[in-house]
């Protein structure tokens, strides 16, 4: 049975999607780090909210990980990088607080506009200070989005409500998605001189960091208004301090930062600032939903090998998994079967994949292949960390999904080149969900993937087959099934034979040293 640990406090409605599933699911909250390390190496999967940090050294106490599940979005408190080394699934949840945050986005607008808070302070202090506290109306005015996607669409449909115009800052972002959300698709700094109000809903990363600068605020028309309710680093504080000093912003609002919680700020103490402790995600509906949404896709991931929105390898729907399954298993023997016979340095992988799998996904079929590949070399390769373990040793990999008649409903067609010269493997499913290999090195045969399989590559000449059932026979070896194929009489051959048991060496030697043998290997799968 599955065990999960849920390190972080979700609804208890999670603990028992668990259980229903039939995952073991421990509660063990507010864990100092030496504390979980010392049992992560007892669970398969990890759920976490903000608190817990999925560290390097974490990881490397977690012998039987295979999946962390954080509840919302942000995945900043795990190591992703660290993580997928080591072929542990990262997952998200970016659906379930989506309308929690992009409403909290919306509330900062009008706080900032209306300028609610200073108003309330004042108010409640004893004072009636209309004229201090003129606003300005939402409707008519232009908000440029800073990244258009689950929440920044949302936000954009809130606005279109309020009767605002809208622009929208995302290099992902189609001109006919833009179109379709009502949206006009515009550059960076086009969106900086057209924008009354300015909400960012982006990622933080390389590109997007410190995206509002000193640079950035000179370019902005006098009196925009800025909501960050996305993450802290997108901004600088100290920039956007001088623009409020100087007049050209008028009000910030703010429910992240760099640092959380944050000791100080030079943003702090301002009326034109508005300060929440990252409320974005929470509502009542939001914890529920993450907290449900996290339990499911940890239960589908360890119970059928779906894959829901991770973050660090392709998804695989619960709908598609048992689908795909016979596919893997096609692909990852492919794979591991040229990665057992090539024995030099690996330089390029194409992949081909026609029939039925030309219409699949490719993405997790493509890693499987390349799981095979790479298993005889390393020994924690998964489909998690197989294309960034390839990338590291600079294979380049090609995918190619043909549309043409073929022989077979589907096939797989996996080449490799090497140093010496390339080598091909093709596959296919008899009865949809039995794997076949039907092709090596473009010599035709069909046999299927054994636990023992001995390959021969051979001279097509008189008394090879009987020199080798009496070398086998006389050893001890059954053979359970034998095939062959040749490219012409008297040429080049290959000869698969699947043995009950394994070979010795000295067994293995023997069979090399037969007449007409040229190469000879046992196979695992």
């Amino acid at each position: 049975m599955p065990k999960v640990l849920i390190a972080d406090s979700l609804s208890p409605r999670a603990v028992e999607i668990f259980r229903e599933r039939g995952i073991e699911a421990d509660v063990k909250t507010g864990l100092k780090p030496e504390e979980l390390k010392a049992i992560i190496g007892n669970y398969d999967g990890l759920a976490v909210r903000s608190s817990t940090k999925v560290t390097k050294d974490l990881l490397a106490e977690a012998r039987h990980l295979k999946v962390v599940g954080r509840a919302g979005i942000g995945v900043d408190n795990v190591d992703v990088p660290a993580a997928t080394a080591r072929g542990v699934v990262v997952m998200n949840t970016p659906f379930g607080n989506a309308i929690t945050t992009a409403e909290h986005a919306i509330a900062m607008m009008f706080a900032l506009a209306r300028q609610v808070p200073a108003a309330d302070r004042s108010t409640q202090g004893g004072k009636w200070e209309k004229t201090r506290f003129m606003g300005t109306e939402v409707t008519g005015k232009t908000l440029g989005i800073i990244g258009c996607g689950n929440i920044g669409t949302i936000v954009a449909d809130r606005a279109l409500g309020l009767k605002m115009k809208v622009i929208a800052y995302d290099p992902y972002l189609s001109l006919e998605r833009a179109q379709s959300l009502g949206v006009e698709k515009v550059e960076l700094d086009t969106l900086f001189q057209r924008a009354d109000f300015i909400s960012l809903h982006t990622p933080l990363t390389d590109a997007t960091k410190n995206i509002i600068n000193a640079k950035a605020i000179g370019r902005m028309r006098k009196g925009v208004r800025i909501i960050n309710c996305a993450r802290g680093g997108l901004l600088v504080e100290e920039d956007v301090k001088a623009g409020l000093e100087s007049g050209t912003i008028a009000g910030v609002g703010l429910d992240v930062f760099p640092v959380e919680p944050p000791k100080s700020s030079p943003l702090f103490g301002r009326d034109d600032v508005v300060c929440t402790p990252h409320l974005g995600a929470s509502t009542s509906e939001a914890q529920e939903n993450v907290a449900l949404q996290v339990a499911e896709q940890i239960s589908d991931f360890l119970l059928t090998g779906a894959v829901v929105n991770a973050v660090n390898m392709p998804s695989v729907s619960a709908e598609d998994a048992p689908k795909l399954r016979p596919y893997m298993t096609l692909a990852k023997n492919i794979g591991s079967f040229i990665g057992q016979l090539a024995t030099c340095e690996i330089k390029a992988v194409r992949i081909e994949y026609e029939g039925h799998a030309a219409k699949l996904n490719a993405k997790p079929l493509t890693a499987c292949v390349l799981t095979g590949l790479l298993a005889p070399q390393l020994e924690t390769v998964n489909m998690v960390n197989a294309p960034i373990l390839a990338r590291e040793r600079n294979i380049a990999v090609t995918e190619i999904q043909h549309d043409r008649a073929v022989d077979y409903q589907t096939l797989i067609r996996v080449t490799v080149d090497c140093e010496d010269r390339p080598r091909r493997v093709a596959g296919s499913l008899l009865g949809n969900d039995r794997p076949r290999v039907v092709e090596i090195d473009e010599i035709a045969i069909e046999a299927e993937f054994a636990p023992h399989t001995l390959y021969i590559r051979n001279q097509d000449k008189p008394g090879f087959v009987g020199n080798l059932g009496r070398t086998l026979g006389d050893s001890g070896i059954n053979i359970a099934t034998f095939h062959m194929g040749r490219i012409e009489t008297g040429g080049d051959a290959i000869c698969l034979v699947l043995v009950d048991q394994p070979l010795s060496d000295i067994v293995l030697g023997k069979v090399r040293g037969l007449p007409h043998v040229v190469k000879a290997r046992l196979l695992t799968f």
